[in-house]
Formats: C-alpha cells, sequence, structure tokens
C-alpha cells in the first residue's frame, strides 16, 4: 500500500463514511476498479480511527455531556436510545457479520445494494421531517433505527442513509434524526477499530508503511469532517435526491462493470 493509494482510500473512506452512499461498498469498487490490493488491516484501523475522531469533532459537547452522566431527564434519556440502538446492530454484526461479508468480494453485488439505498434516499426526499424530538423518540424508535445500521454491514447499502430515513419515517424531526443517526455511529466504528486492533497486533505494525497509514488516517479525519457537514447542510436544504441520482447512476454502473468484468457471479 503506497502513500497515493492509502490517501485515496483515506479520501474515500472519510467522504462515503458519512455521505449516504456506503463506504464500505465505495471501497469495494474502488479496490477492484483500480487494481488495488486490500488496504491491510493497519490502515484499516487507522482510516476507521481517523472517521471516529470525525464525529466525535462535529458532536464533542454532546458526548462529553453523556460521559458525565448526565442528571438531567432529556440527556439521561437520549443515553438510553442510544445503548438501546446498539443492540440489534451489534446482534446483527454477531449473527450474521460473517455471511454479510462475504459480499466484499462480490463487486456486483455491491452495484445492486448501490441501487437499493437509491431507492431508500428517493424515499427520504418524499418523507417530511416529524415532531418528535428525544423527549418523544420510543424505544421501539431506537431498536428501528439500530436494526437499519445492522442492515448496513452490507456493502452498498448506506448507514447514514439507512438510520436517517428510519429516523424520519419513525416520524423524528431532522435534527433529533442527524444527532441521533451520527453519534449511534461512533459507538459501532469504535467497536470495529478494537476489532481490527486485535488483528493488527497479531500480524505486527509495518513501521516502514507507518507514514503511509497515517497520511490516509488523517485524509479519512478531514474528509470525514467535511462530508458530516456536507450532510447535514445538503439534508437542511432538502437536496438529498442528488445522492439518490449519484446512488442509482453509479450502482447501474457498477452493475454492468461487474457483468462484463466477472459475468453473473455474486
Amino acid at each position: 500500500m503506497n502513500l497515493i493509494e492509502a490517501i485515496i482510500l483515506g479520501l474515500v473512506q472519510g467522504l462515503t463514511e458519512f455521505l449516504p452512499v456506503s463506504s464500505s461498498g465505495h471501497l469495494v469498487i474502488f479496490q477492484d476498479f483500480l487494481g488495488m490490493n486490500q488496504p491491510g488491516v493497519t490502515l484499516e484501523v487507522i482510516l476507521h480511527f481517523g472517521t471516529l475522531l470525525s464525529v466525535l469533532v462535529i458532536f464533542g459537547r454532546d458526548f462529553l455531556e453523556l460521559l458525565r452522566f448526565p442528571k438531567d431527564t432529556a440527556q439521561r434519556r437520549f443515553l438510553l436510545l442510544l445503548l438501546v440502538g446498539m443492540v440489534p446492530t451489534a446482534l446483527i454484526a454477531f449473527l450474521l457479520g460473517d455471511y454479510m461479508e462475504l459480499l466484499f468480494d462480490s463487486t456486483l453485488a455491491v452495484g445492486v445494494m448501490l441501487l437499493v439505498t437509491g431507492g431508500m434516499l428517493k424515499l427520504l426526499t418524499l418523507l417530511t421531517g416529524g415532531q418528535k424530538d428525544i423527549n418523544g423518540m420510543q424505544y421501539r424508535d431506537a431498536l428501528w433505527i439500530g436494526l437499519l445500521q445492522g442492515v448496513a454491514i452490507i456493502p452498498g447499502i448506506s448507514r447514514s442513509g439507512s438510520t436517517i430515513t428510519a429516523a424520519i419515517w419513525r416520524g423524528l424531526d431532522q435534527a433529533t434524526a442527524v444527532r441521533y443517526s451520527f453519534m449511534l455511529a461512533a459507538p459501532v466504528i469504535f467497536g470495529a477499530t478494537l476489532l481490527e486492533v486485535k488483528d493488527m497486533i497479531a500480524a505486527g505494525i509495518e513501521r516502514a508503511l507507518l507514514i503511509n497509514y497515517l497520511a490516509g488516517g488523517l485524509v479519512a479525519f478531514l474528509a470525514g469532517v467535511v462530508a458530516i457537514k456536507t450532510f447535514i447542510s445538503l439534508l437542511k436544504r432538502h437536496k438529498f435526491h442528488y445522492f439518490a441520482y449519484y446512488c442509482w447512476a453509479a450502482g447501474a454502473f457498477t452493475v454492468i462493470y461487474a457483468l462484463i468484468k466477472h459475468g453473473f457471479v455474486f
């Protein structure tokens, strides 16, 4: 993994982790289309850590309030809702994660899932924001959002697109939907990073490539900050249909490309 490849993967990871276009799907496509090697566990750890820092920078004050075990009733409720939302995601990852990861070897499957993501994002543009804030949000809302986040383990299914669509469909207002979705992502990214750290320690760190990995992580962090701010801005301005069209175009291109290169093989 040379410096340019690490930077490209960092840019792709940072932008697509939070924009509703599926980071895992784009990494599969880029690696196949550009003939790039698998990033390796060390780079994966650093890229995930970079995107985790992006969330912490944007929502740092919110996390600090939660970590202080807030006395405020609304804040305690929000913390419980985050914990409840993590349950279905964790169960899906534990029970079905290995099966879903098989799809990482199929560019064709990623293309099909991008078409599905485009449909979800188009649905989001048709939904009007609800009235529920944290006080009105129910635990079943959190479970539903967490379930959709778990399904987004499938490459090509957008995590942010799935959770925001689920939240607004359940009647959350936009501000609450965005805040809950991105803060729910942090423990998932942190958990994935911890799992990869174990593998990284077992494999050893290639010191000669460490500067490349750090560069990729820095790019992922900066791109993640830009992506989160862009996401929130476009959602407020009702411009989400652009992402739907992008996913449809990217999905159609990927399906055609995969069929030409690999044939009808999922």
